[in-house]
């Protein structure tokens, strides 16, 4: 929720093309009723109703404000494809309800961000409502975007792994273009949000900007092994998450457990005490790479010993990472050391061998194994991929399409996705 991004594609003969993007912070009244709407309590439907309405006013004018800066007209553009504002999202029926019995709970998925509004707004068609599809056919109804990754970035002959980081963090790997297969994708856990979360708590700042906050602290070896026990990592794919499940409270418990086994606490004051804030803040950036590299070579060596003559005992596998915890160069250095360690102790010998060394973006060497990159080495900023997913699932949805990936979200099949609000 930290602002909406805008991205101007250009989607035909097969060229994919970002040309432009804008983007545009929520008003403060607006993003502290999205942020209360994230956490159920009662009579919540009058802020609901409203902040639909708002969000599609701020969707409309960040829409005005590209078209401006670009100097096109509505008529220019085919369609806007609008994701909307996830408000809720509960794939596995872990709901709390005090009108419904357990048995009629139901999975579901909540973006808010009125399309008929957005089209009225703006003038232009609107393609929304893409993940309901999935839910339908017993998906999980996200992660969406491997879909458009495996149109896009598929390589003729390299495996790449596209990492997304923002709040939540997901993966998704797109095989070579000539084994026409299709990609595999999950969410692998907290993104930014536990890190956004503490440093909010502590020094009052919305992020920990380049992970400087983060670097000045010592990772907790012993905190971090007890995050990572969460079952959720374990949980095999499909599999995706939100900040419904990673949030303060599901720090705070972890803490809580953690430090009522030993003598230890959390002082803010003591430079020399094991447990400063700072500290935490290391070990949760350490949990957010931990979790990230262990999925990559989880999904890696599931794909070797899968296929068995497959690209990954020829060529480089490139990681390529985008959006917001791009822009952590800890972070960064952290997955790039991460994955230059060895493969997960349920891995093979042979693939811990042939994944033992990666590189950085212009390091001069290009060993054999992983080589992390951020999506700007292929041709899209960083924090304009999401945007541009969302583009082409809208130009899928008019071009009949499909755009889940069953082995992703776990839908019983493929389906175009979306509806189409016109303007007219």
């Amino acid at each position: 929720m930290d602002g909406v991004d805008a991205v101007l594609c250009d989607i035909s003969g097969g060229i994919y093309k970002t040309l432009a993007a804008y983007s545009l912070p929520y008003p403060d009244e607006l993003l502290n009723a999205l942020n209360a709407l994230c956490v159920e309590t009662a009579n919540e439907l009058n802020t609901l109703a409203v902040a639909d309405r708002l969000v599609a006013e701020v969707f409309a004018e960040a829409v005005h404000a590209l078209l401006a800066q670009e100097n096109l007209a509505a008529s220019d553009i085919t369609a806007i494809g609008s994701h909307g504002q996830t408000i809720r999202h509960h794939p596995d029926c872990n709901v709390l309800s005090l009108s419904f019995s357990k048995s009629n709970l139901r999975t579901f998925t909540c973006q808010i961000g009125d399309a008929n509004t957005l089209a009225v707004l703006t003038g232009i068609d609107v393609v929304a409502d893409f993940r309901k599809k999935d839910i339908a056919l017993g998906g999980q109804g996200a992660p969406l975007v491997p879909a458009y990754h495996n149109a896009v970035f598929a390589h003729p002959s390299k495996y790449r792994i596209l990492v997304n980081i923002g709040g939540i963090a997901n993966i998704t790997v797109v095989p070579p273009a000539y084994q026409q297969r299709p990609p595999l994708g999950f969410d692998t856990g907290p993104g930014n949000t536990l890190m956004d979360n503490w440093i909010r708590l502590h020094l009052n700042e919305a992020f920990d900007s380049n992970g400087s906050w983060a670097a000045q602290g010592r990772v907790n070896q012993s905190l971090l092994n007890h995050m990572l026990s969460d079952t959720y990592f374990s949980s095999p794919f499909p599999k995706s998450t939100g900040r419904e499940y990673f949030n303060i409270d599901w720090l705070s418990n972890y803490l809580s457990s953690f430090f009522s086994e030993r003598t230890g606490h959390i002082d803010e004051s003591s430079k020399d005490n094991a447990f400063r804030p700072v500290d935490i803040q290391a070990t949760l950036l350490q949990l957010t790479a931990k979790t990230i590299t262990n999925a990559i070579q989880q999904v890696v060596s599931t794909q070797h010993q899968n296929h068995a003559e497959s690209a990954f005992e020829q060529n480089d596998i490139e990681v390529i990472v985008c959006g917001g915890g791009t822009f952590n160069s800890v972070l960064m250095n952290q997955l790039a050391s991460d994955l230059a360690c060895k493969a997960p102790a349920n891995s093979s010998a042979s693939l811990a061998d042939n994944l033992a060394a990666s590189s950085l973006p212009n390091s001069s060497s290009q060993p054999s194994g992983y080589t992390v990159l951020t999506s700007d080495h292929v041709g899209i900023h960083p924090q304009h991929v999401e945007g541009a997913a969302f583009a082409w699932l809208a130009f899928a949805y008019l071009h009949d399409i499909t755009g889940n990936v069953p082995q992703v979200t776990g839908a019983s099949r493929a389906a175009v996705l979306g509806a189409l609000y016109k303007k007219n």
